[in-house]
């Protein structure tokens, strides 16, 4: 997202002089006055020393950032605020609309990292909700539509086309020959007409003869056509299985930060109805475009010859259609966007639903989701409604304008054949050309419609496509066995850059320490894993292992070489079996019932009719939360990482199945190196230290004992959790 607009001539002229060679870092502007009326001339540049705030070409206020406590940005109604904080007083700088807010949230974050000293830049990670070009919502892509054009689909399209250029090549072949000869079989018919049926003096041979000759060119282009049908069929199909490839693989390689920004309905929908679109133009459009545009223009070309003014008349109605046609492109392209976004909202709510199918009937909300998603259908079905009245009203009529010309041809046509300048064969076959003249124009005429549908699907694609990797790793990254030493040294971190999550962590932990993580709800326990298992970047800081920072070591040795076990364990549908070996493939059955063992998830397996073989369903549904607890173990044990997180790993559990658990993790973490993050603390009394968050930053760090006897945050966690134990008993 911009957070550097470019300031009008005036105002650089203004500001200039007080800028004493520094860079403006940051700057947006804003519309509205501290009345809440509209402007259009206000603007906040933010240097590294300075803060300043521009209206009607005049610099109104010039805040040194040294001297401010903070700048803050603040939610009202309807608008936002951005705020000078100083110790003794606040003062309000200037008002906006919300389509800025987020955009100065970041920047207030980033000025009051200036006004502590610091000399970090903040960068906004998110997406553009408006066209900086022409202001316009971007349809829930990166790129704009308009402001792209047509151009940039077509030059997208041929360069998805490029790796099947011989394929396309011998389809544009038989195109051609097919064209030749359906123009061709109208000079056989009339040489036949004019000197065997109208003379009335042909014979039974020249008829057969004639009747062989239609019959054997009508079965070649059939067998053409069908041939060419087929191979374009086939092409469409391996275009979309490559495409669904590309970006199901692409959806793998991004972040979780991109993945949680979308809808999982809206993700499905682009990996496999977008790529679908593209197979199907490949096989009604592509498939006989190019056929029709041979025919048309050797039928033209050839009425011109044989009488050129009539030719002419043949498409005197034809700029009036494409006018209304173009006239009607816009709507059809938004009405297009409308109707595949809201197509979104429909996959979304159902993945949503069926996902949280045990919640839906745990409230008994069955009734209420059927009513809400019958609205949504119900919705979707009036837009797709409506589109199709259109289509189905403006082509049919764009049609018949069209081929309005065809009166003027039967008339003066009609007239030179009476005179004698024209024979009943040559305005019969003149006829037959302009039917192969207005076929073309009418498929022509729905082609916007075809393309328009393929720009869309073009845009979502690559809008995955382009994404840039935001966690990747470094061209000479080291792929190694780790010991399992972790320092994070001075880590920030926030999901949104300008409300950071964790702030300046410091943290070195010795290969084999296990290390518990506690804190309140919100104060960054599972942020710090989630760093850790790189699934998201450090804001500023770095977390090293073995020395090496986390964007040096592959992806490959660092996942290789993590565990984790989480409360919510995730179980895919099939069996425990590949459950269990998920982690390693390549695992042999007898370490996969090895590790189950250790997990203390062998004997209830065994019970199972199937055994290793038993199908679990989507999230292990059929398996209790302690059992689905013990195959994660398992699954971890398997996997044998350097470093092993432990997640909640115990809480709400019996304490039978707890202790069957705690039994099986103190056998996992041995040796290793873990983090464990847990709300029972009494699971943490076996951990070398314990790091207390509070507020985003680490508050206490010690052992069990050493935390008890400082009696802070963590022994009022504990005497907390013993009161509620006498509560509860």
């Amino acid at each position: 997202m911009n957070l550097k607009y470019t300031l009008p001539d005036h105002e650089q002229e203004k500001i200039k002089p007080l800028l004493k060679g520094e860079k403006i870092v940051y700057c947006l502007p804003f519309d509205l006055d501290k009345d809440g009326q509209w402007i259009s001339d206000g603007w906040v540049a933010v240097t590294r020393n300075n803060l300043f705030i521009l209206k009607n070409g005049s610099i109104i206020r010039n805040i040194d950032l040294s001297q401010t406590d903070e700048i803050l940005c603040s939610p009202e109604v309807n608008c936002g605020i951005l705020i000078s904080n100083h110790s003794s007083y606040d003062e309000i700088l200037c008002r906006f609309s919300m389509r800025f807010m987020v955009q100065y949230s970041y920047t207030a974050r980033g000025a009051s990292l200036f006004c502590r000293g610091q000399d970090k830049e903040i960068v906004s990670p998110e997406r553009e909700r408006y066209c900086p070009a022409c202001g316009q919502v971007l349809p829930g892509t990166n790129q704009c539509p308009r402001c792209a054009g047509m151009g940039r689909t077509f030059q997208r399209f041929w360069s998805l086309c490029g790796a099947y250029a011989l394929p396309f090549l011998s389809i544009t072949l038989f195109m051609a020959a097919i064209s030749a000869i359906t123009v061709g079989q109208q000079f056989i018919q009339r040489r036949f007409i004019d000197d065997v049926m109208v003379p009335a003096s042909g014979t039974l041979g020249q008829i057969g003869g004639f009747f062989a000759t239609m019959l054997a060119l009508v079965l070649l282009v059939l067998a053409l056509s069908t041939i060419n049908t087929i191979w374009s069929n086939n092409l469409g199909t391996r275009i979309s299985r490559d495409l669904r490839g590309r970006v199901y693989a692409k959806i793998n390689e991004l972040s979780m930060e991109f993945i949680n920004s979308r809808q999982a309905g809206e993700l499905m929908n682009r990996v496999v109805h977008d790529t679908s679109h593209i197979r199907q133009f490949m096989e009604t459009a592509f498939a006989q475009m190019f056929t029709r545009i041979f025919i048309m223009i050797g039928a033209f070309i050839t009425m011109l010859f044989m009488n050129w003014r009539l030719a002419l008349l043949t498409l005197a109605f034809v700029p009036l259609a494409f006018i209304l046609v173009r006239a009607f492109r816009k709507l059809e392209r938004r009405l297009w966007r409308q109707q595949w976004r809201f197509d979104d909202r429909v996959n979304g709510r159902l993945q949503d639903v069926i996902s949280g199918i045990r919640v839906v009937k745990s409230f008994g909300q069955e009734q209420r989701e059927t009513e809400r998603f019958r609205s949504y259908i119900e919705r979707l079905k009036y837009i797709q409604r409506r589109n199709e009245v259109l289509w189905a009203t403006l082509y049919p009529f764009v049609m018949l304008i069209i081929t309005s010309g065809t009166f003027l041809i039967y008339f003066f046509g009609g007239r030179d054949v009476l005179t004698g300048s024209m024979t009943p064969g040559e305005l019969i076959q003149f006829i037959a050309y302009a039917n192969m003249l207005y076929m073309p124009l009418q498929f022509i005429s729905r082609l916007p419609r075809m393309i328009m549908r393929l720009k869309t699907a073009l845009e979502r694609i690559y809008d995955v496509l382009d994404e840039e990797l935001k966690i990747d790793q470094a061209s000479d990254a080291i792929d190694r066995d780790l010991d399992g030493n972790v320092v994070f040294e001075n880590v920030t971190f926030g999901y949104k850059s300008y409300e950071p999550v964790l702030e300046h962590i410091s943290l070195s932990v010795k290969k084999g320490e296990m290390i518990g993580l506690v804190g309140s709800s919100g104060t960054g326990k599972s942020t710090m894993i989630n760093l850790l298992m790189r699934l998201y970047d450090a804001d500023d800081g770095q977390i090293m292992i073995d020395g090496i920072p986390l964007s040096n070591l592959t992806k490959a040795c660092l996942h290789r070489q993590i565990g984790v076990v989480l409360q919510e364990t995730f179980l895919f549908s099939g069996t425990l079996f590949d459950n269990i070996r998920y982690a390693k493939p390549d695992a042999t059955a007898l370490d996969v019932i090895k590790a189950a063992k250790i997990a203390n998830a062998h004997d209830f397996i065994t019970k199972f009719p199937d055994g290793y073989d038993t199908y679990v369903g989507e999230r292990g549904s059929t398996l209790s939360g302690g059992e689905r607890q013990r195959i994660a173990i398992a699954r971890a044990i398997l996997h044998n990482p350097r470093l092993l997180i432990l997640d909640e790993a115990t809480s709400s559990l019996d304490t039978e199945t707890e202790y069957q658990i705690q039994e099986a993790l103190n056998r996992l973490t041995q040796g290793r190196t873990t983090f464990a993050i847990a709300h029972r603390l009494s699971t943490l009394r076996k951990a070398d230290r314990i790091v207390v968050l509070d507020k985003h930053s680490i508050a206490e760090v010690g052992t069990h004992n050493e935390l008890m006897r400082q009696k802070g945050i963590y022994f009022g966690l504990v005497m907390a959790q013993l009161e509620m134990h006498k509560v509860k008993h």
